[in-house]
């Protein structure tokens, strides 16, 4: 009976999801439905798919880099501004909350939550603008491809494929967006992109979680910057709100405090509504399964009163921080390393480490294009100086 084995943990999975299923909705993403991977693999008993796939993101080697790549702040500028790691965690915990409350699978919440940030560039924003000019006449550049491009190609750690070969349900999350000419080269993942329609539930409130996270937290990294002020965002309703509130419950708390719970008041309003405004579209549209939600109109969605508070908010951040001079010095120091780096490796691919070189053998831009953005902030700092600094040892 030599295969006993696989058909006890294939009797182990289906239970483990029996007891799991009457915990979510119709509409959910139910792991012992999943569609699949690109490589079949014996279940994951006793863990459901999307929990396998959790912890493939946890443990590969792009996860821990996103501990030194930044979010708004160059990783050398401060030991308590955010980094893509805490982001991913902070944007994973908000998920999970609305994912419970949705009756929706939090693994899968958690998975695409943790992985969303995988193909980020070093440097954040700018790290991934000056990439795309380099890439303009060789595909472009894109982070959401970018991460899924780790998790199907770039990670090597197993012997039987290439990537993480991460569930169909985990891999169209990591896509918010996508062209037309890029979702053509992507088969079934690229589809909704070139018929209509919507990813699950899951990778829906993973999408506006992210947002939450990103805006209320780029507030108080810029508050503790000392870039924007209070005075500044007391401009801004939605923080003048609650910046009342909180006045008006604690007037002698001091301005680190007064921050947080200002800051944490706003998260919570943001989560209410979400999940609030999300369930009245659901009842709206009656989803009785996942097929279902991927034929509806996004059904995810803040209020419209509150979408524009957080879009003022947005602006805010756009015009007074993201553009402030010092972050605009810092941006293009960033761009022109990465143009500098991207430069040197194609003019002469031996300068590339030894497995990014048999790459480059194939399509030596994309190669490079690879490794650039699989790098941190600080070794992206440290190859330009090994390469361009005659005194630097290689």
């Amino acid at each position: 009976m030599p295969d006993s084995a696989p058909r006890s943990a294939t009797r182990l999975a289906t239970q483990l999801t029996a007891q799991l299923s009457p915990q979510l909705s119709t509409f959910a993403a139910h792991s012992a439905a999943t569609k699949g991977r690109r490589h079949p693999e014996p279940a994951a008993a006793p863990r459901s798919e999307f929990q396998r796939d959790r912890d493939r993101i946890v443990h590969s080697t792009a996860f821990r880099r996103l501990e030194y790549k930044t979010q708004v702040f160059i990783n050398h500028e401060g030991d308590l501004f955010r980094t893509r790691l805490t982001h991913s965690l902070e944007v994973a915990q908000i998920g999970r909350t609305l994912a419970r409350m949705l009756g929706l699978d939090e693994d899968l919440t958690e998975t695409v939550a943790l992985a969303h940030d995988l193909g980020h560039t070093p440097f954040g924003h700018v790290g991934q603008d000056a990439l795309n000019e380099c890439m303009a006449e060789h595909g472009g550049f894109e982070h959401n491809l970018q991460s899924l491009r780790v998790v199907d190609k770039l990670e090597q750690k197993y012997a039987e494929f290439e990537g993480l070969n991460l569930t169909f349900e985990s891999r169209e999350g990591l896509l918010k967006h996508c062209s037309k000419k890029n979702a053509e080269k992507l088969g079934e993942v690229g589809r909704r992109f070139l018929e209509g329609g919507q990813p699950s539930l899951e990778a829906q409130i993973t999408n506006l979680a992210d947002e939450i996270a990103y805006n209320n937290h780029d507030v108080d990294d810029g508050l503790r910057s000392g870039l924007i002020t209070l005075e500044q965002l007391e401009e801004v309703e939605i923080f003048a709100r609650h910046l009342d509130t909180v006045r008006g419950l604690y007037p002698d708390l001091n301005d680190r405090r007064l921050i947080h719970e200002t800051v944490r008041r706003m998260i919570n309003t943001l989560v209410v509504d979400l999940l609030e405004e999300t369930r009245r579209n659901i009842a709206a549209h009656k989803p009785e399964s996942l097929d279902d939600v991927r034929a509806c109109p996004p059904l995810a969605a803040f209020s419209p009163a509150i979408r524009q508070e957080a879009l003022e908010l947005k602006r805010f951040l756009f015009q007074n921080l993201y553009r402030h001079y010092r972050v605009a010095r810092m941006s293009e120091k960033a761009s022109r390393l990465i143009r500098e780096l991207f430069q040197a490796f194609t003019a002469e691919p031996r300068l590339l480490p030894p497995e990014h070189r048999v790459r480059a053998d194939a399509d030596p831009h994309r190669a490079v294009c690879d490794y650039i953005a699989g790098m941190t902030d600080r070794f992206a700092i440290r190859e330009h100086r090994r390469i361009f600094d005659i005194e630097e040892l290689a």
